[in-house]
This record gives C-alpha cells, sequence and structure tokens, in this order.
C-alpha cells in the first residue's frame, strides 16, 4: 500500500480527524478545569469587603456589635440561607428567630399568619423567605448532614459551613453543564475555531460564573436546561429512545421551570415536541418525571406557606405579604417593599418601558452591551432556523421562540417589576438561558470562521464579555461597570 493508495490517503485522513478532535477534547478539558478552580478560588475567597474596615474600627473602638463581615453577600442568597437553616435547626420554614440575627437580615422576606393572610402589624404572624421553597428544602440536605454529623453550625462557622456548601452545589453544578455543552459542541460544530470559540465563551463570558459564588437558582436553571438539551438532542437527533431519556427530560424540564417560572416556556415546547414525535415514551417515562417535580415544588410551597401559589404571587392590595411592619430596637419599621422612599433607585422601578426594553438590551444593564457573544446567537439561531434540512433545527427554532416570549413578558412587567433584576451584576432574569444561547454562539462563529475580519469581531465581542463577568470581582450583587459609567457620566442614577 502506497502513500497515493486511495486506501492509504483514506486512512490518514481518518488519523488527522481523529487527532484534531483529541486535541479539541483536550482543550475543552483544559477550559473546564481552569474555569472550575477559577470559581472555587472565589468561592473560598467570598467576603463582605466593604464591611473589613468597618468592622476594624467597631472592634477598635470597643463595640459589641463589631462583626459585620459575612459570606453572603445580598438579601437574595441570604433568603435561601435563611430557609435553610430555619428547616435544619427548628423543622420549620418561619425565619423569626433566625432573621433577628447580626448579618442575618434581608429585605427578600415575606410575612402572613397560618392562614396565609397577610400580616401588616407588629408581633402578627411570622416571616418566611420570599423564594420559592423547593431549593431551599433540597439544599437543607447537605446542610442537615454538615450539622448533625460533623457538629457545625451555619451560624457559629458561616464562612466554613456557608463556603462549602458553594463549592459542592455550584461548581459541581457549573462542570456538569461545561461537560454536556462540550460533548454538544464537539458534534454538532463545523469548524475548529468555532468550538473553541463557544467553550471559551462558556467558561469565561457568561454571568454563570460571576453568581456561581453566591447560592441562586440561575445557575440550578441554568444547569437543567443544559441537561434538558442534551436529553432533547440525544432523542431528536440522535434517535436515542431508551426511557432515562425521557425521565431526563421530564425532570429536568420540570425542575427547570420550578426554579425558573419563565422557562415553563421552553419545557412547554420540548415536552409538546417530544409528544408528538413519540407520544408513547412522552407519556411513560416524561411525564411521570415532570410530575414528581411538580409535586414537590407545588408541595414544599404549601409546606412552607399553607398555599400552592408562590409567595411572590402574594401582592393583592387586601392580602400583600410585602407589606408589613416591624418591631427592631424599640423602633416599629416599615417593610423595605411597603414604600417607595425606603427602596433603592432600581428597585423603585423604571417608569419608561421603552427606557427598560432599550436599557435590558442594549442599555446600562444590556444583555447585547454587557456580553455581545450573544450577538453570534442572533447570527447563529437564524442561520439554524434558515436550514430546513438541518436535524437541531427545530431545537433552534424552539429556542427562539422561547426567548422572544421571555424577553416579552420580561420587558412588558409593570413599574414594580422593571427593576433590572435589582443590585445584581447583569440582567439576571436571562442567565438560565445561557446553555440555550450557546448553541446560537456555536452556529455564529462557525459560521463567521472563514473570515479574519469576522474572527476578529468574536475576539472583540468576547473581551468584552469577559470584562463584564470579570468585573464584579468578590460580589456579583453590584451594578454592572457600564451602569456605574452611566452614573458616573450623570446619565443615570440607579444605585442610591
Amino acid at each position: 500500500m502506497t502513500d497515493t493508495d486511495p486506501s492509504a490517503v483514506a486512512v490518514k485522513s481518518a488519523d488527522r480527524v481523529a487527532a484534531a478532535a483529541g486535541l479539541r477534547r483536550t482543550i475543552y478539558a483544559l477550559l473546564i478545569v481552569v474555569g472550575a478552580a477559577g470559581v472555587a478560588g472565589r468561592i473560598l475567597s467570598v467576603d463582605a469587603v466593604d464591611s473589613a474596615r468597618l468592622e476594624g474600627y467597631l472592634f477598635a473602638t470597643g463595640r459589641p456589635d463589631w462583626q459585620k463581615k459575612t459570606p453572603f453577600l445580598s438579601a437574595n442568597d441570604r433568603s435561601r440561607w435563611l430557609t435553610i437553616r430555619s428547616l435544619v435547626e427548628r423543622g420549620t420554614y418561619e425565619i423569626d428567630e433566625i432573621i433577628a440575627e447580626p448579618n442575618w437580615d434581608s429585605i427578600d422576606v415575606v410575612k402572613h399568619d397560618e392562614q396565609g393572610r397577610a400580616a401588616p402589624a407588629p408581633g402578627q404572624g411570622h416571616f418566611y423567605s420570599s423564594k420559592p421553597p423547593l431549593l431551599s428544602t433540597i439544599l437543607a440536605g447537605e446542610y442537615w448532614l454538615i450539622y448533625h454529623l460533623a457538629g457545625y453550625s451555619l451560624k457559629d462557622h458561616p464562612y466554613g459551613v456557608g463556603r462549602f456548601m458553594l463549592l459542592t452545589i455550584n461548581v459541581p453544578l457549573l462542570v456538569v453543564m461545561w461537560t454536556l455543552l462540550a460533548r454538544y459542541v464537539e458534534r454538532y460544530g463545523r469548524t475548529d475555531f468555532g468550538r473553541v470559540f463557544t467553550m471559551a465563551a462558556a467558561v469565561f463570558a457568561t454571568l454563570q460564573t460571576t453568581f456561581a459564588v453566591s447560592l441562586n437558582n440561575h445557575l440550578v436553571a441554568a444547569m437543567s436546561a443544559m441537561v434538558l438539551l442534551d436529553a432533547v438532542v440525544r432523542i431528536v437527533v440522535e434517535g436515542d429512545l431508551r426511557p432515562r431519556r425521557f425521565v431526563q427530560a421530564g425532570f429536568f424540564a420540570a425542575f427547570l421551570a420550578a426554579n425558573e417560572l419563565p422557562a415553563l416556556s421552553i419545557a412547554a415546547l420540548a415536552g409538546a415536541g417530544l409528544l408528538w414525535r413519540f407520544p408513547r415514551q412522552t407519556l411513560l417515562f416524561g411525564v411521570p418525571a415532570a410530575l414528581v417535580v411538580a409535586v414537590a415544588a407545588l408541595g414544599t410551597n404549601y409546606a412552607a406557606h399553607g398555599t400552592i401559589k408562590p409567595a411572590y404571587g402574594q401582592r393583592d392590595p387586601a392580602n400583600n405579604w410585602y407589606v408589613f411592619q416591624y418591631e427592631k430596637g424599640g423602633r416599629v419599621i416599615d417593610s423595605y417593599w411597603s414604600r417607595a422612599d425606603r427602596r433603592s433607585a432600581i428597585d423603585r422601578g423604571e417608569p419608561s418601558s421603552a427606557s427598560y426594553a432599550f436599557h435590558v438590551l442594549v442599555g446600562h444593564h444590556g444583555i447585547f452591551s454587557l456580553t455581545p457573544v450573544w450577538l453570534l446567537t442572533i447570527v447563529g439561531l437564524w442561520r439554524m432556523c434558515r436550514e430546513r434540512a438541518s436535524a437541531v433545527r427545530p431545537i433552534a427554532v424552539a429556542i427562539s421562540v422561547a426567548s422572544l416570549v421571555c424577553l416579552a413578558f420580561y420587558l412588558a412587567r409593570p413599574q414594580l417589576d422593571r427593576n433590572y433584576g435589582g443590585m445584581a451584576a447583569g440582567f439576571r432574569w436571562v442567565f438560565w438561558f445561557v446553555p440555550l444561547w450557546l448553541v446560537g454562539v456555536l452556529a455564529g462563529a462557525d459560521a463567521w470562521a472563514a473570515s479574519k475580519a469576522r474572527r476578529i469581531a468574536c475576539y472583540v465581542m468576547l473581551t468584552i464579555s469577559v470584562v463584564s463577568v470579570t468585573f464584579p470581582t468578590w460580589n456579583p450583587w453590584t451594578l454592572p461597570w457600564l451602569t456605574q459609567l452611566c452614573e458616573f457620566m450623570g446619565w443615570a442614577k440607579l444605585g442610591s
């Protein structure tokens, strides 16, 4: 067999393809390892660093309440930690005693009595986290082991226990998401540039890693979206009709919606598509798996609040759980949400819906201005939707429809809800889209790979995105760099 033999040429070509694939997988693994290690390092250093100097001053002056530092960086994540603590330490969803402890206060709470009626006056009803209780209930299982078997508590060892739990929760979630994405990228990418660029963007250029130092539902939802995508691709595109794939799809579609209610749109699209194509398997395996999550979500909400309606839906003027008074230091204080003058500028809501839409998309909280890699998503999904013969076209159509529906929902909210996701490093309501939008990034980067000018544009978009992701070094619950620039220039006032 000579070098000019067709069979020899074919063997060499196959060897080159295999070598290239092996090199790419090595690059994926290196990116994942470096990304996970970077997040782990940040979790181990997480601290409310802005309190360090104040704490030193109070200690030097002999103040008994000098301890201000905490590994829990905002009212948002403390709200979930409060439920976790109360379930394990007190066996109840009520957080009355714990929220009164130093450094354990939170504005993300509601107040009602045992019958689900608002308790506006001091001394009435009980305090509860306003967050859906399913996630906190699940995570309380890990804390139960730490508390009862190891003897450590979040009260006495907030740094040790808090950081350990974040390491064992958030880092594995990221690794699972990135690993499944790497599989998709390798199988459905068309160029080396597109594949490696997409993985680099996934690890370093999305705000998921920024929020991985805090306890939040967005990372859990993003991981669920990736596992759901993996199941749908294996079933619809690769023909894997084993029962476990339908269980995977049903369970994680429901778990995604349980952690991000607007994600019910993509869960419904996935469910409808599978039911239409594979009715027997979907009904036998997918639907029961989804029902398990639905029962758990509604059941924990009922156990916490005596109703299946979530706390954030209890804003009826006649029964508003967010409007109440409480007593502290001998003073009667109105809740944060009961009076507009008590809320920060950003939590008062954007009066103009047009201005809100502009800043959410391309302004100071812009999805595309802070993380312009998502511009490639538009390019990629458009191309995928136009390729009628493509096996992944239905998936691209579903992602596009869900994206438009959810963006329309977020932009059409009343003024109180037009708060850009609160004091956060980005428009966090769309963070669960990250793995789905990366599907579009892959197709877009592949399409631009042949042009040097377009590859340079990709590098520029990646650079700006990484800047936005790394700007809030310690605390993701801060305003984006672009928002702070607008405030400095006098174009916006959102931080006060």
